[in-house]
């Protein structure tokens, strides 16, 4: 700073204290999470934002990993109020990839260096157990690609079936740690069974993502507080946090949606109590501010999820309107990805990113 003062020396005592705290321990009470979620000076969310991303570089590094993402079927057999999905959205054409077409996608991943797959749908019943361990099969032992799996909610045979196939990692996001809050958006699943499943996925050796969207109607500080201590509780392996974006063929289509700036001091936040974890920046955060994913790079974000979805797909899988790139080819968006990493000191990593569990010396 101009006057030799940093950032962090000019907060509020409570910040400075709090923030000096989660960079010694990595463990804060919901009232510190609280504080610093409601954080809206200019100082404090700078110092806020400067914290997290010394405790990524000192934990994770300075490496951003690709993971290729193919979003396979938008059919969902839920009817959550905030999704596109939604059962209940008849207005969406639906499309099912074919084994092929995602056997075509894995392929082309492999082709450009990036060494994981995550496979992505809505919860449809229709890629049943067997098919997809023969496509979980082919894609890790043929083609030794790194695989991630976002199918939502299953038995714990399934999970079983699906690791021992090859699948290394699993995302499902919790959502929301309100109990309360998720039965109002989720009117045909709950709360403790998305839970249980997190903890089968644990139990059973996967790596294993969760995350939650921030601004839902009715969501509090308090709440989102109660969602990072669940991820730090679950000891989960990735973290996804974007906000939320009204989907105009939804219940929720009037609702005010979330803030750039919320879900950026989530991230922060996250990284700061959960510290080697890998937290992407979400295409959510792009699709709201063009500059969405270098803001959340600048605040301990270390994952970027290159779209791999054939292009006459890509548009109809609308868990949210407006999504950016849904035209823009690989090529072209792993070029624009590694210019804003250059620019921030930051590089592609190498091999698949496996989340570190040990304290790395370097920095501080």
């Amino acid at each position: 700073m101009a006057n030799g003062t940093s950032t962090s020396d000019r907060q509020a005592p409570a910040t400075g204290q709090i923030l000096k705290k989660a960079g010694q321990t990595g463990t804060l009470s919901r009232r510190e999470i609280v504080h610093l979620l409601s954080l809206d000076d200019a100082n404090g969310l700078s110092a806020l934002s400067e914290a997290a991303d010394r405790i990524r570089r000192r934990w994770v590094g300075d490496e951003v990993y690709l993971r290729g993402i193919v979003e396979f079927s938008n059919v969902c057999e839920r009817n959550c109020l905030y999704c596109g999905l939604r059962k209940g959205n008849t207005g969406l054409p639906r499309y099912r990839m074919t084994i092929d077409e995602i056997l075509e996608a894995a392929s082309r991943i492999r082709k450009l260096g990036i060494g994981t797959l995550v496979l992505q749908s809505g919860e449809d019943s229709f890629f049943d157990r067997d098919t997809l361990c023969r496509l979980i099969g082919r894609i890790r032992y043929e083609m030794g690609l790194v695989i991630t799996l976002s199918i939502g909610e299953r038995t714990r045979e399934d999970y079983l079936a699906f690791r021992e196939a090859g699948a290394g990692r699993f995302l499902l996001k919790h959502e929301t740690a309100s109990a309360t809050l998720y039965r109002k958006l989720h009117p045909d699943s709950k709360h403790e069974n998305r839970v249980q499943c997190l903890r089968w996925l644990r139990e059973l050796g996967y790596e294993v993502g969760t995350g939650c969207m921030v601004g839902l109607p009715g969501q509090t500080p308090a709440d989102l507080a109660d969602d990072i201590l669940l991820m730090k509780e679950l000891d989960a392996d990735m973290l996804g946090i974007g906000p939320f974006i009204p989907h105009p063929q939804t219940p929720l289509a009037d609702s005010p949606g979330g803030g750039v700036q919320a879900t950026l001091k989530m991230i922060a936040v996250a990284r700061l109590v959960t510290r080697d974890t890998n937290i992407p920046a979400t295409t959510a955060l792009t699709t709201m501010d063009p500059e969405g994913s270098r803001k959340a790079l600048a605040c301990g974000a270390n994952i970027i999820m290159p779209d791999f979805t054939p292009l006459r797909y890509r548009a109809l899988y609308e868990i949210y309107p407006g999504r950016g790139g849904i035209g823009e080819t690989e090529e072209t968006a792993i070029a624009r990805m590694k210019e804003t990493l250059a620019s921030l000191g930051r590089s592609v990593g190498k091999g698949p990113g496996d989340r570190r569990k040990e304290e790395r010396k370097s920095g501080s």
